[in-house]
């Protein structure tokens, strides 16, 4: 079955979209308030105009709402949003509506995105390609952070043979790229082709263009060997400095027992 656009889109040859990274996870178990437009991912039609996507795993995907309305919609949201972030990542694109002909970006009008119709399932399948975008995003800059903090232990090492690296700042870096990992492939399975497929099998060309466009694959791709180095560099480090802590311990009881004998012979041929 082919829906129809929603009444909020009706007639409307260009709008803009807009996804945001609002938080760790979203709750929406019974969530009421304007209409349901469909589930999977849940798409509702807005009170202020437009449509809201939303998607579990913190992102929510806006269509054609006014700056008032996105923020009204989110204010009312924020109790369902677990672990809210202080800064919210966003992604922006502008749509315009081609009855005929090709979809997808078209760069010459200025990385416009075409397309045919503003049916649901087409929104939600724009809404799936920017939101797996926008949490990339959030863990490239996170990845590039931990970076930043275990590359000078790194040089260190390299030039010294030893390291000053705090093992707690190590620990978090390991953490957070182990929390990274599980997020991206347990919770938004980035690089899944979105399970509408499976009824509208003639838009998988749409989202093919769409996860090329945004070099989705190719991204988590990068983001995956990123982080298996960082947790690779940060457990190599945490490890030397165990075994240097360890080491150091050992000669401590070398010391005392080498004391204790001193002590003993003293006593026996001394005193």
């Amino acid at each position: 079955m082919v829906a129809t656009a929603p009444n909020a889109l009706s007639g409307k040859e260009t709008f803009s979209v807009e996804a945001v990274l609002i938080g760790e996870r979203i709750d929406l178990r019974g969530l009421a308030g304007g209409e349901r437009l469909a589930a999977g991912p849940l798409t509702m039609s807005l009170e202020g105009g437009g449509v809201a996507v939303l998607f579990r795993f913190g992102a929510v995907v806006f269509f054609a709402a006014s700056v008032e309305t996105k923020k009204a919609f989110l204010d009312w949201l924020a109790p369902r949003v677990l672990q809210p972030y202080a800064q919210v990542e966003r992604e922006s694109i502008d749509v315009r509506i081609v009855p005929t002909g090709f979809e997808g970006i078209e760069s010459a009008e200025g990385n416009v995105l075409v397309l045919q119709d503003a049916s649901i399932e087409r929104l939600q399948i724009v809404a799936d390609v920017l939101a797996q975008s926008v949490v990339l995003a959030r863990y490239e800059a996170m990845v590039a952070r931990d970076f930043d903090i275990v590359e000078p232990f790194a040089v260190e090492l390299s030039r010294r043979g030893r390291t000053s690296a705090d093992m707690r700042s190590l620990l978090r870096s390991i953490g957070r790229a182990l929390l990274s990992e599980h997020t991206m492939v347990g919770r938004v399975e980035i690089g899944d082709k979105p399970e509408l497929l499976w009824e509208r099998p003639d838009l998988e060309r749409l989202y093919q263009r769409l996860a090329d466009e945004y070099e989705l694959n190719e991204r988590h791709a990068g983001l995956d060997r990123k982080l298996n180095l960082l947790a690779r560099t940060a457990q190599t480090i945490s490890d030397l400095i165990h075994n240097r802590h360890s080491l150091r311990v050992e000669w401590y009881i070398v010391i005392l027992i080498l004391f204790d004998i001193c002590l003993s012979l003293l006593e026996k041929y001394v005193f």
